[in-house]
């Protein structure tokens, strides 16, 4: 049988998505045939998988890290939200439905058995998974009908380890208090905890270690510290972005409004591992930097929704007179939808029938539609004439007579718009900025002259960092138990 592990959290952001991904690096350098599953997954950062259909970003990522091509049954529920209270279900890599929170809890059941049915496909033929959980497990108001930790872990008969953050503290409460609320049948699948996000001295912890022992009989499996190489992946959720505000002060600065719903927002971290460039996210309540040379506007799960809290925020007024200014513009999915004229929503896809106007800064319109448009792309920059590689994950369409300038050629078919001074671009390609000839080119354009990294080589360099510090740090007879 393959095995398999279970990576909980003590809490949501403690850390499990980069020490899943650590660990499929480590197993994978160790020759394993290692493969990332998560049963739900939460997140507007979505990516397309290499056998086609939308998972979380997250386990595309873990994928990459395992070596392994990425699949929609490693991440057979996403949910991608859409308002305050409802998501859009997508199952197995296809939009299946939508729901509010409390019709979710009721739909859980039925979705549990397309989760138990990816992780058999999943496991065929690999000598080891290990699978992230969701939230937490001491969420026991959410335990009946779980399918993303407990609920899961104990149909599936996998082993717990349970991951904690010191870095927020109460590390010690957290745990604790965990052992004490589950039920006697999920604490017995708990084998044991992580302490990750750790700064200084690991010996000054001694004592906490031996409280935890105390107070659950758990082992600790090791304590990891801060992994500075973490910074250099892609970031799952819009939870990271509360802590992006300012990036390193560069040459070149750019500004990304941060809306409600923003998604795929990782679109912009190549941009930002960059050390000539200065991203700024911008939140409301904010004025967008006049000094910004571009503005970047990236997807949005509900553009008319957005359309709207950008409004609100006066970033409409600050957009103009950035291109009154002679700054660009670059939207990227919904950001590029924003940029036309009119958004017509006829049939109520994102919710309500509407209609909006949109910024005006580019001469097109678009409608939406329900058919959802997902695949992974190649393409090549209209104004560059440089290969391009990414996804497509939209809906609706858009034209105008500013389409007759394309930004880019998307399997050979047009795409995009780009105004008549140039100063203003939409795209529906997720992951341009990604290629480093096209990247390297449109800082040059900005005056940036310079050698560029490559992005995806910068990224695998930091799986493999990461995968290094959890074999010194975590215990070697749990990681021999393991690994083999």
């Amino acid at each position: 049988m393959t095995k398999a592990i279970m990576l909980q959290g003590t809490g949501s952001d403690v850390g499990k998505t980069v020490l899943v991904a650590g660990l499929c690096r480590l197993a994978a350098n160790r020759g394993l045939k290692v493969k990332p599953f998560k049963p739900q997954n939460m997140s507007n950062n979505a990516a397309v998988a290499d056998d086609g259909g939308e998972i979380g970003r997250a386990q595309w990522l873990q994928s990459l890290a395992a070596r392994t091509p990425s699949s929609v049954h490693m991440n057979p529920v996403l949910l991608k939200p859409q308002s305050e209270n409802g998501s859009q279900i997508v199952v197995q890599g296809k939009v299946w439905g939508q729901a509010g929170g409390r019709d979710y809890q009721r739909l859980k059941p039925q979705l549990l058995e397309y989760v138990l049915q990816s992780f058999e496909v999943v496991s065929e033929g690999a000598d080891l998974v290990i699978v992230e959980g969701a939230g937490s497990p001491a969420e026991i108001n959410l335990r009946p009908g779980d399918i993303a930790n407990m609920g899961f872990a104990t149909r599936a008969n996998l082993p717990v380890v349970l991951v904690a953050d010191i870095d927020r503290g109460g590390v010690i409460a957290s745990l604790a208090g965990t052992h004490a609320i589950l039920a006697d049948a999920d604490r017995a699948m708990i084998s044991g905890y992580i302490i990750n996000k750790f700064r200084g001295d690991v010996s000054l912890f001694d004592e906490g270690i031996a409280a935890i022992n105390r107070f659950t009989g758990w082992p600790c499996f090791g304590v990891v510290p801060w992994l500075k190489a973490a910074g250099r992946l892609p970031a799952e959720d819009s939870v990271v972005l509360e802590r992006l505000a300012r990036g390193a002060s560069g040459a070149l600065k750019i500004a990304v409004p941060v809306l409600p719903r923003i998604a795929n927002f990782d679109d912009l971290d190549p941009l930002r591992a960059e050390s000539d460039v200065e991203l700024v996210f911008v939140k409301p309540g904010e004025r967008l930097p006049a000094d910004a040379a571009l503005v970047i506007l990236p997807g949005s799960k509900s553009t008319i929704a957005d359309l709207g809290d950008l409004r609100v925020a006066d970033w409409d007024r600050d957009l103009d007179a950035h291109v009154r200014r002679g700054g660009r513009v670059i939207g990227i999915c919904g950001g590029y939808q924003m940029l036309g004229r009119m958004v017509h929503d006829p049939l109520g896809v994102e919710g309500a029938s509407a209609e909006t106007a949109g910024l005006g800064l580019l001469d097109v319109e678009t409608e939406m539609a329900p058919e959802k448009t997902v695949r992974n792309s190649l393409a090549v920059s209209a104004e560059y004439d440089v290969p391009l590689a990414g996804y497509q994950i939209h809906l609706g369409l858009t034209t105008g007579p500013d389409c007759a300038r394309p930004s880019a050629l998307i399997d050979g078919v047009p795409d995009g718009a780009v105004s008549t001074d140039g100063r203003v671009m939409g795209t529906y390609l997720h992951g341009l900025f990604g290629s480093d000839a096209y990247r390297s080119k449109l800082l040059e354009s900005f005056g940036l002259s310079g050698q560029r990294q490559s992005y995806r080589q910068s990224v695998d360099q930091a799986l493999d960092e990461v995968a290094a510090d959890l074999e010194t740090h975590l215990d070697k007879a749990w990681l021999a138990g393991l690994l083999g």
